[in-house]
């Protein structure tokens, strides 16, 4: 089937709110485990995940960190204005610069309680280090729903991560009913989130710990980490009849060359997390377009490229997909891929890299579970009704699984 005429209809299940987590539970590595194989269902806990994953596997983390993306302001009659960090309304060539921004900045970003904001400058008072801040915000433009903000603050010196840090507050999932509280700014990060510029956490690796992190050496399962920034468009619900009517979300992914040369060198990769596995999918994808013309200067992955007539059908292998995506980096003086992947799965796509998945449970009628679908055909009804049937949690503070992708 063309991807393109995909019905969203009929990837949906009934999900009872009560199954949706609200909160994590106290121990990271206690949650549920649903492990599928071959069409066979079996569960335990990730404290044991060891157990179900084959010697000589590599592991795949995304290591993007959550920002505070959440500012609330109050206008002086007491109009509440919560503006929400999406990403840098510029294109830019790394992250690190544009968080390390010491005097203003402009992001794209939604704005709660919009029509009450006109076109004033509005500010908001707080504290960091003792250093009393005042963070100032201005309309500067706006492309459909999102508005364009431009930020400034004194006093200048304070990067514009020490300033989301003060000013903000974690953004937590909108199915996630209720306020934010002080676990989780510790528990809506990974252990090792390292590069800021989430505003979703990567939640598969939600449950690993550094005890689960012990226990790996004993069968030579090794790890390595990509960064893909996850958007809001996450949660972006498809609300066309068809994936035609689909607009995927765009993301920036960043990956340096030496965990590109990892993942050439390894046939037995797990991705944790449907961002790792975008993302290094993504990296095959890149090798194959630069295979094909060496010559391109600027690399990226729309939402159909793959799905163009005889790029699917590509019969090159991860291990020369990635060497071309290698040789041209070195030939172009990079060290690492950024760029914006919007790479779309769904039933129908071929995996290139990765063998194995562990994810949460997703959303019904929505990419995430298109991409699980991709993975495992019609079974993920069967795999989600056993989940649903045995007391496991979902979303983003619930269980997950492990999938073995059928080939």
């Amino acid at each position: 089937m063309d991807p393109k005429n995909i019905s969203i209809e009929d990837f949906t299940y009934e999900l009872p709110d009560e199954r949706i987590a609200l909160h994590p539970l106290e121990q990271r590595d206690a949650s549920k485990l649903l492990v599928y194989r071959n069409g066979e269902i079996s569960a335990d806990t990730f404290l044991n995940i060891d157990r179900y994953l084959p010697e000589n596997t590599l592991l795949v983390f995304n290591n993007t960190k959550v920002i505070n993306a959440r500012i609330p302001f109050y206008k002086a009659g007491g109009a509440r204005i919560e503006i929400f960090c999406l990403e840098p309304s510029e294109k830019v060539s790394e992250y690190v610069s544009v968080m390390s921004q010491t005097t203003s900045v402009q992001w794209k970003c939604f704005v709660g309680g919009a029509a009450k904001w006109k076109d004033e400058v509005i500010e908001k008072h707080f504290i960091i280090d003792n250093i009393p801040v005042v963070l100032k915000a201005t309309k500067a433009g706006k492309e459909g729903e999102i508005f364009i903000v431009g930020f400034s603050w004194q006093p200048v010196g304070l990067s514009f991560a020490a300033i989301l840090q003060g000013a903000g507050s974690v953004p937590l999932p909108p199915y996630i009913k209720r306020t934010t509280d002080t676990d989780d700014a510790d528990r809506y990060q990974t252990i090792f989130a390292e590069h800021e510029g989430s505003v979703a956490a990567p939640t598969a690796g939600l449950h690993f710990t550094e005890t689960v992190f012990s226990k790996l050496p004993q069968k030579n399962i090794s790890k390595t980490f990509v960064t893909l920034h996850v958007g809001a468009g996450t949660f972006k619900p498809v609300k066309a009849a068809t994936m035609e009517g689909h607009e995927m979300h765009a993301e920036y992914i960043d990956v340096n060359i030496h965990t590109i040369k990892t993942l050439q060198q390894n046939e037995n990769i797990a991705a944790v997390g449907t961002t790792s596995l975008r993302t290094i999918e993504t990296l095959y994808w890149l090798g194959v377009k630069v295979k094909l013309d060496p010559a391109l200067k600027e690399l990226s992955l729309s939402q159909w490229d793959v799905y163009a007539p005889g790029f699917l059908q590509a019969s090159i292998s991860a291990r020369d997909a990635l060497a071309a995506l290698i040789s041209w980096m070195e030939n172009n003086g990079q060290h690492g891929i950024f760029t914006k992947t919007q790479l779309l799965i769904v039933p129908g796509y071929q995996f290139r890299i990765v063998k194995t998945l562990i994810t949460n449970f997703h959303q019904p009628q929505s990419t995430l579970l298109l991409l699980v679908a991709a993975a495992i055909g019609d079974d993920w009804k069967k795999m989600y009704q056993y989940a649903l049937e045995n007391d496991f949690r979902f979303l983003s503070y619930g269980d997950g699984n492990l999938i073995n992708i059928q080939s």
